[in-house]
């Protein structure tokens, strides 16, 4: 067994897995062997969610009875409504109420204390979650605006139904279109922090309610899910200065300060997933008239490829850098941007803990241990 640490674990290969597939060099992102441009261009999240946890692109007949079980499972008892009032009142973060209405939602659940092991009753379980996500958010948002939570409408798609629920409207096909093709860019991308959390405590034989809570709130921090959100913020303080976009980048730039949005763990190159929802965010500009954030993003993108040279460094645009200005296009608060990343994680969570629990074995990693050895114990009369 290697003595050799490896900090935060990088470069450790913990499991073996069919679901996603990263090319960093190369830009490529693959899901099932699928490429991502292929899925978010042909395919609905539905459709990408019956694929990872089927193994198998449904056909016609079966991906309509999947979506209309995810659209019959939406809606959430008052209980959850509830507490979801008394934390609006608290002015809880999204993501905190998520947190805690995830963990509520086992106590309604129809087969809670099913064997850990029959995973097609853990599938289903899964599924009510997944289904209940958008729910939870929507209404929270609402509450907290003083305003009451809308029912869930089964003739929405996944995406359609959550923008209607947040604003009270019926998106526009464009923005339906954008935001289900955000939520399947970001439905899984390998064993990142919260998907590992989730299989950790699934390899526990835990419900899976309780790893699905985990991963929210493994999600939850600032290094994993909050990246989106700092770039609307920039780009809010931009516009709020006396600077143009271009003048904002040359002062970051020549100060040593960060471009956030800009540089991936895995990917040296451009995210693949960047460049469809900049594509994205062209049509939204068109579809909607505002083209602020289209300019201030390309304009600063521009500078930092054209002038810096950044991606030649291995610094380039990642997902985040355009999903910001995407969802407020989208009339998102800004501080949901992370629920939005859970909503759509929160199938991928699901589709791992579904192939680790197929062979399951609990996770268990070791220490260094780095203490002193042999001190002498003094009573405590005598310290």
């Amino acid at each position: 067994m290697s003595d050799e640490l490896k900090k935060g674990l990088e470069g450790v290969l913990a499991a073996e897995s069919r679901l996603s597939n990263i090319d960093g060099d190369a830009g490529r992102l693959i899901y099932q062997g699928y490429d991502i441009e292929t899925l978010a261009r042909e395919a609905s999240y539905e459709e990408v969610l019956s694929l990872l946890w089927n193994g198998e692109l449904p056909t016609r007949e079966e991906l309509d009875a999947f979506a209309d079980a995810m659209a019959s499972e939406r809606a959430v008892d008052d209980r959850v409504l509830e507490m979801l009032e008394d934390l609006a009142v608290a002015d809880e973060h999204p993501m905190a109420a998520l947190r805690s209405g995830v963990s509520m939602l086992s106590a309604g659940e129809p087969e809670r204390g099913s064997d850990p092991d029959d995973l097609d009753a853990v599938r289903r379980m899964g599924r009510r979650v997944v289904a209940k996500v958008p729910t939870i958010l929507a209404a929270y948002d609402r509450l907290r605006r003083g305003e009451q939570p809308l029912e869930p409408r089964e003739d929405l798609s996944h995406a359609g139904n959550f923008l209607y629920m947040l604003t009270g409207e019926e998106p526009s096909e464009t923005a339906e279109e954008t935001f289900d093709m955000a939520l399947i860019l970001h439905t899984d991308h390998g064993l990142n922090a919260s998907t590992f959390t989730s299989l950790v405590i699934a390899s526990t034989k835990a419900d899976v309610y309780s790893a699905l809570t985990g991963g929210v709130g493994a999600l939850s921090g600032s290094l994993h899910g909050g990246a989106n959100q700092d770039v609307m913020n920039t780009l809010l303080e931009i516009e709020e200065s006396d600077k143009e976009a271009l003048q904002w980048a040359k002062d970051t730039v020549e100060a040593g300060g960060r471009i956030p949005g800009w540089g991936h763990r895995v990917y040296n190159v451009t995210d693949p997933r960047a460049k469809i929802l900049r594509a994205k965010l062209e049509d939204l500009a068109a579809d909607t008239g505002e083209a602020r954030w289209l300019e201030h993003t390309t304009t600063i993108e521009t500078y930092l490829t054209e002038e810096i040279g950044l991606p030649e460094k291995g610094i380039a645009p990642n997902v985040d850098y355009y999903s910001g200005a995407v969802y407020y296009t989208l009339d998102i608060p800004v501080d949901m941007y992370t629920g939005i990343f859970a909503m759509a994680r929160a199938g991928g969570w699901l589709a791992h803990i579904l192939e680790y629990r197929a062979d399951n074995r609990l996770i268990r990693p070791r220490g260094r241990y780095i203490g002193p050895d042999d001190r002498e114990f003094v009573p405590l009369d005598e310290r």
